[in-house]
């Protein structure tokens, strides 16, 4: 298997790409956007409901540990993305390797099913 680093450009320019469309979306409103500003507007909001007690309440670790899993299982799109594009080139043994790396998830998601960990009711 062979690479050099043009085989990475498409990824490259698909990060700076996806960089200066955010930075430049963010930009262009923050120019372009109405700017009114008035106390009622300062006031803090969440869903558009005035804030109701106080912000620091505690909520369930659940709701981090679902957030972790989501970025967990998230990340591997970013590892299968390269082999998808150099799929033609490292063949049968990208393939198995790309098996043993799927079935490690697949034994990660079945522990973390069995656990119970995306129930949120108990």
């Amino acid at each position: 298997m062979e690479s050099n680093l043009y085989d990475f450009v498409p990824i490259l320019m698909q990060v700076a790409f996806s960089v200066v469309f955010v930075f430049g979306t963010i930009l262009a409103s923050n120019y372009l956007g109405p700017k009114h500003r008035s106390s009622k507007k300062n006031q803090n909001f969440e869903c558009g409901i005035d804030s109701i007690g106080d912000a620091r309440t505690p909520f369930a670790v659940k709701y981090f540990l679902v957030a972790i899993l989501f970025v967990l299982f998230d990340i591997e799109i970013i590892f299968m993305y390269p082999w998808a594009v150099n799929f033609k080139t490292i063949g049968l043994a990208g393939l198995l390797k790309m098996g043993g790396f799927i079935a490690l998830l697949l034994v990660g998601y079945l522990y973390i099913v069995k656990r119970k960990a995306l129930e949120w009711e108990k």
